[in-house]
């Protein structure tokens, strides 16, 4: 029998809810098959923690004495420039900012030590940094000049902002080429001298519910330690790739734009990355619960890693000349083994998602649903190229 959101936030209520994580889903699955696991299981949950280099927070200032209007001057944090472009007092800080005297890579590789995810990190985790703002002055806000140490207790909203988050399986890089090079997805060895990738495979939000039937804007989520929400698609969402047929995509497809507040979120839950060659990043950590609501949902959330596919992807070439030429397609039990075979070589994988955070990230947000602190959201709306069940306005 179907059952409904609302019928499973009502056993939230009475704590007679069943939850489950994405990786105890496989096991259960593979034991009693998804038609008795679907009437078992109320709540799959999920989780991701990784580089999402799509991200920002923000940020609105309490205002001095006398007023200043931000807007049309501009804004530093701890010497990381920050976007002043919006209205008197609020202020966009990009994860991936660096301040105006960096080195860059002007000497190659450079090792980007500070950025804008360093700034949000220092803020989340209670510290102040040094604000300098310049402005062109109002009658209504006439001062020009402000120097502040600032944190989260001087401002009225800290709101983290990804515009791209979660994405739906991703690229395994490799190197094709005969030198070094240095990637978002880490440094890569020349002549497929290594593997990055950068997904929970199997625990992944978005590859356990791959056809989106029960995220959508509106989701609630786990996000960095507080709940957050979807509140968009994310940039690059793009649904319509080849699939298999268990509805797992077979190139980077689906994203979310998620939100939340920035001053109930914990250091555990959110770090600054630093890419040498590259620049600066923020991992952040998703979990997102798939409400079981029939036996496709639950078969789908069982999905292992050996029944998921990632594209392999060079990025000597073919990543920065966008061919879109796919070497292979490997499974994530396969790089999650150690190594792969790339034309017919034996290549060694690593990656940058935290399997081990991602676990932990499904295991909170499963003792937050058992002990009836988080409940599920009906979507307003599905998302692009989602099969999500018709919108609603109730929970």
């Amino acid at each position: 029998m179907p059952k409904t959101i609302e019928e499973i936030n009502a056993r939230i209520r009475s704590g007679q809810v069943v939850v489950i994580t994405a990786e105890e889903a496989v096991a259960l699955v593979k034991k009693e098959g998804p038609a008795k696991a679907a009437r078992q299981v109320d709540v799959v949950t999920t989780g991701t923690f990784a580089p999402m280099c799509s991200s920002g927070a923000l940020l609105n200032v309490k205002q001095s004495i006398p007023r200043m209007k931000f807007g049309g001057g501009w804004v530093t944090l701890n010497e990381v420039p920050a976007y002043a472009g919006l209205a008197a007092a609020d202020i966009y800080l990009g994860a991936n900012a660096l301040p105006e005297d960096a080195p860059k890579n002007r000497l190659y590789p450079g090792l980007f030590q500070y950025g804008g995810a360093h700034v949000i990190c220092e803020l989340v985790a209670g510290g102040k940094v040094k604000m300098v703002a310049e402005a062109y002055g109002t009658d209504c806000y006439p001062l020009r000049e402000r120097v502040q140490m600032v944190g989260l207790e001087d401002m009225n909203d800290a709101v983290l902002f990804n515009p791209r988050n979660g994405y739906q399986n991703y690229n395994v890089a490799v190197n094709l080429g005969r030198k070094q090079i240095y990637t978002y997805m880490g440094p890569l060895q020349p002549e497929l001298g290594n593997a990055y990738y950068s997904t929970a495979g199997q625990l992944s939000p978005l590859l356990k519910d791959p056809l989106l039937r029960t995220v959508g804007l509106g989701s609630r989520i786990f996000l960095c330690g507080a709940t957050g929400y979807v509140v968009w698609p994310g940039t690059q969402h793009n649904p319509d790739v080849p699939r298999l047929d268990n509805g797992e995509p077979l190139r980077p497809a689906a994203t979310l734009t998620v939100v939340g507040d920035l001053k109930k979120m914990s250091p555990e839950w959110i770090r600054p990355v630093s890419m040498t060659g590259y620049g600066v990043s923020l991992s952040v950590s998703l979990g997102l619960p798939i409400p079981i609501l029939d036996e496709e949902i639950m078969a789908q959330a069982a999905l292992s890693d050996a029944e998921i596919m990632a594209p392999v992807v060079d990025y000597s070439e073919d990543y920065p000349q966008g061919t879109g030429r796919v070497l292979a397609e490997v499974s994530y039990a396969e790089l999650r083994s150690g190594s792969i075979r790339v034309q017919g070589k034996k290549v060694p994988t690593g990656c940058f998602s935290s399997y081990a955070k991602a676990r932990l990230v499904a295991g909170v947000l499963k003792e937050w649903i058992r002990s009836g602190r988080f409940e599920l959201t009906r979507p307003v709306a599905p998302l692009p190229g989602g099969q999500g069940q018709e919108a609603s306005h109730g929970q």
